[in-house]
């Protein structure tokens, strides 16, 4: 069974891959399901690995995990083996189209879905030991403010919120807003308004999200982008492929790709925030690092 005290005891071996220094890791997030977290993860994901980064997907959804399906993959292990012991973070990872590394979850596992708080720390440092070489890391969030959700989003240097134009969706985000700001000190979301007419229509939903937060919460939101409604997408999601891959040229497509310019210029965190964090070994070493400089 997965600890998070036997794997800060693996730790020891594995401090040479400070020098590959921080790994960013961004939450994609939003309350709310049936807002297309998924498909902004995919897309996003492959779209940075087109800019030359070594990206890889981590798919949080424990219970109802669905990455690998729609990318027409058949992954022989998930996260639930690494769970229990039966295998290593590395065994489970699979490369999709473009280029991106894949950590799948488990689909339809009650117990998954239940993990206490050590098994999700474990899993969370389980992350320094990988071998493999990553730049960027995104996590694709379950719906809803469960304590497994909050956890991988803390556990993030940055936070994605995705809108859509529903009050359930504006409402959601608030609420995760809320929490993540009140209880656990996150004051810095990134805004993406999804399946949205156009840019405008997506900065009138980021306009509507700020004047709530910006009157009941100390927080700062920055709009990042909108991803249009592509009719594409339900054509590249029957394919199993990656819009951006299989319709380079439709309106989403380019929409993600400049997303994924913007990301790629998002600050490589320096140092550890105070909490749990993935690839904390590397964060440890950095900030040990630039003490050893001074």
């Amino acid at each position: 069974m997965l600890t998070t005290s036997s794997l800060y005891d693996q730790a020891h071996g594995l401090r040479q891959m400070h020098s590959n220094g921080p790994v960013r890791v961004i939450a994609i997030t939003g309350g709310k399901g049936g807002i297309g977290k998924t498909n902004i993860s995919i897309n996003l994901g492959v779209s940075m690995s087109q800019l030359g980064k070594n990206v890889l997907l981590l798919d949080a959804d424990l219970g109802l995990a669905n990455v690998d399906i729609l990318l027409g993959l058949h992954p022989r292990k998930n996260l639930s083996h690494v769970i229990n012991g039966e295998c290593d973070l590395d065994d489970i990872i699979v490369t999709a189209p473009g280029g991106l590394k894949i950590v799948p979850g488990a689909s339809g596992i009650q117990a998954m879905a239940d993990l206490s708080s050590a098994e999700r720390g474990g899993l969370v440092t389980a992350f320094s030991q990988i071998n493999t070489s990553v730049d960027v890391m995104l996590i694709d969030t379950a719906a809803g403010i469960s304590d497994s959700v909050l956890n991988f989003v803390r556990a993030a240097q940055e936070v994605v919120i995705v809108v859509c134009d529903e009050p359930a969706s504006m409402t959601d985000a608030y609420a995760m807003i809320k929490t993540l700001s009140c209880e656990y000190g996150i004051h810095r979301f990134r805004v993406v308004a999804n399946m949205v007419a156009g840019v405008r229509e997506g900065q009138e939903l980021y306009k509507k999200l700020s004047a709530v937060t910006s009157r009941y919460l100390d927080v700062a939101l920055d709009f990042v982008g909108a991803i249009p409604y592509d009719e594409y997408l339900r054509k590249a999601i029957q394919k199993q492929k990656p819009l951006v891959e299989a319709y380079p040229r439709s309106k989403g497509s380019m929409a993600f790709k400049n997303l994924a310019q913007k990301a790629d210029k998002w600050p490589v965190p320096k140092e550890a925030q105070g909490h749990l964090e993935f690839f904390w070994e590397r964060l440890i070493g950095n900030q040990c690092a630039q003490g050893a400089q001074l």
